[in-house]
């Protein structure tokens, strides 16, 4: 599998965006998903996981109420909705795909990483 992230971009305190997560090849949709982010001169850090059939969520406490994760097996795509965005959501933001979603919620043994896409919130 490999994974394009895409939709970062520069937004306003307050603002929204939407970020995408295309996926190759025939077993998208057997995967979890996953988003992650890293802010400058932080570790990386876990974001929303959703299993292969949409029906199990994750987020992290940060982003719970704000972000929201779906995806679209159909289209081999996982998408990653920010709502209420403020400074402290600056990051780069990568998506990453596992069978397990215990595996992709705790970011340890994942199989695939998407590339990143940078999210600049100006306040």
């Amino acid at each position: 599998v490999q994974l394009q992230a895409s939709g970062g971009g520069l937004v306003q305190a307050g603002g929204s965006l939407r970020l995408s997560c295309a996926a190759s090849g025939r077993t998208f949709s057997t995967y979890a998903m996953g988003w992650f982010r890293q802010a400058p001169g932080k570790q990386r850090e876990f974001v929303a996981a959703i299993d292969w059939s949409g029906n199990s969520i994750v987020y992290a406490d940060s982003v719970k109420g704000r972000f929201t994760i779906s995806r679209d097996n159909a289209k081999n795509t996982v998408y990653l909705r920010m709502n209420s965005l403020n400074a402290e959501d600056t990051a780069v933001y990568y998506c990453a795909a596992d069978p397990v979603l215990s595996s992709v919620r705790a970011g340890r043994g994942i199989d695939f990483w998407g590339q990143g896409t940078q999210v600049t919130v100006s306040s």
